[in-house]
């Protein structure tokens, strides 16, 4: 069999798990330690047989499904393999956590959930493969629905269903932008296949409309700015699973759309439309990175990250762009390359600090910063592990983190070689708007990891967390080798990328020549080069030499006292740092980006309490009046609707008169 028929039975088995989902939906343990561990072994074969692929020349397949004269067309090439590896290998990890994760509920059945988890790896997976545009808006629609599904899953509680009502509104809204999109590309064909949109050539401004149709209907669901507000909504209302595999794979979904798109089916870029890419990517970046720094909630927090995360990768693809119009061919490689290895990197990281929390919040049945603290010394393993993590996205080498964003770095540093005096002109402020982001988001992180698993409890129902169970330990470990793997040998992972390269811009990120397994160097290594493996050494190095004069210069003398307690002998939990005091430097320096809202107590209040809520100002300036103003225009039509036979015997009458008026 060949890979896109190996690709397609994968789908196949994931509905067909789906299904045998429902036949015993309230069994738990056969779901659990059946089901769920059989689909993350379909996800690890998937994602080897993308790999395997990635190097092979594409693949195509026209199968009997569908309308007629509109059967659904597949294609796997390498851009295609290489996110169908991200999927495969990353929902192999969030499968097996799910099987040590759900629990029988008063919200969805066990059973459905996992019929709707199966059926959105298995959207995804007919997103990423669809050539043509009948298929790919299918597949797309059902990724919507059953993600929205799997948010709502203790819809019982009335929060959680306006975030998912929420989050299929922007959905559908990005939909329809994705829709005009191929009918722009289609050119008036009538023929919506893919290959047919490579072959036309449009004219005028048709190509700039295209691209900025694709920017807002991907956008909508990769979470860039306004069309953001979807998510920090939707990811504290669904389960962690399925709040690590909606950001760890959905939102690249949308970044493997805008690919496509702007590289494959289209035959020119234009330079500017890399600089709005670039710009709307650093104002998602800077924009994620500060909300997320003073949010008290664990999840809410990530989804902030998230959408840092990914407007990281946006200016990546805005920075390729512009490299791709001025003809340079291997720096746009280099800007590729990192924005593919940045997609990759957040797919393992943000989807082990979402299992994480997952594991937190069912050991303490709690999500608020504020009620957390010392779970280090109840749950070693998810603490050391969710370090990892926490370390990657923070950027610090040897991980996985640093090399991407690294990468995305020496690519606005060639950027003074494009003739183009304006955006030269803007390269330090968008390098220093870049570097911004990723410094404010070490910040983020520390005050995660700190509040969460440092200190001391701060609520005495602490005493009682757990650590995570076997099957969530294992997704976890996993996750986390993957995010020291993928740091440690970035000369093997850009080998295997290049193949994307070739396809979409015509050039390798791979230096031509002699070139070591122990040296990054982008373009030459006089200028710029990392070793991973070096730090790793000088790190190691550098922490066994502190332990040994230690213990030379000491002889293993200890002298043991309490900590100065700053003349305060009664301490107690509560007077330790909280996830406000981490971030009140943030919203004093970035106040007027936000709306706040503050609680003063009063000094004749028997019990004082202040609290203070930074929220997102794009809602009440751009979606509340969007909702008003539907209100409004709701009501006007419902005084047409008055229930009596005469009225619209009426309205069709005057109806029938304007037609012939205007088609006599």
């Amino acid at each position: 069999m060949d890979a896109l028929d190996l690709v397609v039975a994968a789908i196949g088995v994931w509905l067909a798990l789906g299904l045998l989902g429902l036949v015993r939906s309230r069994h738990l343990p056969y779901i659990s330690h059946v089901l769920f561990p059989v689909g993350g072994a379909v996800g690890l074969a998937l994602a080897a047989v993308a790999l395997a692929a990635m190097d092979a020349p594409p693949q195509a397949l026209v199968l009997p499904l569908g309308l007629p004269d509109l059967p659904f067309h597949l294609r796997l090439d390498a851009l295609s393999a290489f996110f169908l590896v991200l999927l495969g290998a990353t929902g192999a990890a969030v499968s097996v956590y799910s099987a040590g994760y759900f629990r029988a509920s008063d919200g969805t059945a066990p059973g459905v959930v996992c019929c709707q988890y199966h059926a959105f790896l298995a959207a995804m997976a007919l997103v990423l493969v669809a050539d043509d545009a009948y298929l790919f808006m299918v597949a797309w629609e059902s990724m919507a629905l059953a993600s929205y599904f799997l948010v709502t899953t203790e819809h019982r509680i009335p929060e959680i269903r306006r975030a998912g009502f929420l989050y299929l509104t922007i959905a559908h809204v990005g939909a329809i932008a994705i829709l005009l999109c191929f009918g722009v590309l289609q050119g008036g064909s009538g023929d919506y296949t893919f290959d047919a949109m490579r072959a036309i050539a449009l004219p005028g401004a048709w190509p700039t409309v295209a691209f900025f149709l694709a920017l807002v209907g991907f956008g909508a669901k990769a979470g860039l700015v306004p069309l953001h507000v979807w998510l920090p909504e939707a990811h504290p209302a669904a389960p962690s699973p399925v709040s690590a595999l909606m950001s760890a794979v959905m939102l690249k979904t949308a970044i493997y759309g805008i690919l496509r798109v702007t590289f494959d089916l289209m035959h020119a870029q234009l330079w500017w439309w890399g600089v709005v890419a670039l710009a709307v990517g650093l104002v998602t970046a800077l924009f994620g990175v500060v909300f997320a720094a003073v949010q008290s909630d664990m999840k809410r927090l990530l989804a902030y990250s998230s959408i840092e995360n990914i407007g990281i990768i946006v200016a990546g693809i805005g920075l390729a762009i512009l490299f791709r119009a001025y003809d340079k061919p291997a720096l746009a490689a280099i800007a590729l390359t990192a924005v593919l290895y940045h997609a990759l990197n957040h797919a393992f990281f943000k989807s082990l600090l979402f299992l994480a929390t997952g594991s937190v919040l069912h050991a303490t049945k709690e999500r608020s910063l504020g009620k957390l603290g010392g779970l280090i010394h109840r749950m070693p393993w998810v603490a050391w592990l969710a370090l990892v993590g926490t370390l990657a996205i923070a950027g610090l080498p040897p991980l996985n983190g640093f090399v991407s964003e690294w990468l995305l770095l020496q690519a606005f540093l060639f950027t003074p070689t494009l003739p183009q005096s304006f955006v030269n002109m803007l390269v330090p402020v968008a390098t220093a708007a870049l570097v911004l982001a990723v410094a404010l988001a070490a910040y983020v992180m520390v005050k995660f990891y700190g509040i969460v698993f440092l200190g001391r409890p701060r609520e005495a129902n602490l005493a009682y967390a757990h650590d995570a169970g076997p099957w969530e330990r294992a997704a976890l470990a996993y996750l986390a080798a993957g995010c020291v793997l993928l740091g440690l040998f970035p000369i093997h992972v850009i080998a295997l990328l290049d193949p994307v390269n070739a396809l979409l811009v015509g050039a390798s990120a791979v230096p031509s020549g002699p070139r070591s397994w122990l040296l990054l160097a982008p373009i030459d290594a006089d200028r710029s080069s990392y070793s991973p493996l070096i730090v790793l050494v000088v790190i190691a190095a550098t922490v066994l030499l502190t332990i040994q004069l230690v213990h030379r210069f000491y002889h293993g003398r200890v002298r043991r006292a309490p900590p100065w307690d700053c003349g305060f002998p009664g301490q107690t939990p509560r007077m330790q740092d909280t996830a406000e005091g981490f971030g009140q430097p943030i919203r004093t320096v970035f106040e007027p980006f936000f709306r706040m809202q503050r609680h003063l107590p009063s000094p004749f209040d028997a019990k004082p309490t202040y609290s203070v809520k930074a929220e997102d100002p794009l809602w009440y300036w751009l979606y509340l009046p969007i909702v008003r103003g539907a209100e409004v225009v709701a009501r006007l039509v419902g005084h047409i609707q008055q229930g009596r036979i005469s009225v619209y015997l009426t309205y069709s009458f005057f109806t029938l008169l304007a037609l012939l008026f205007f088609v006599r």
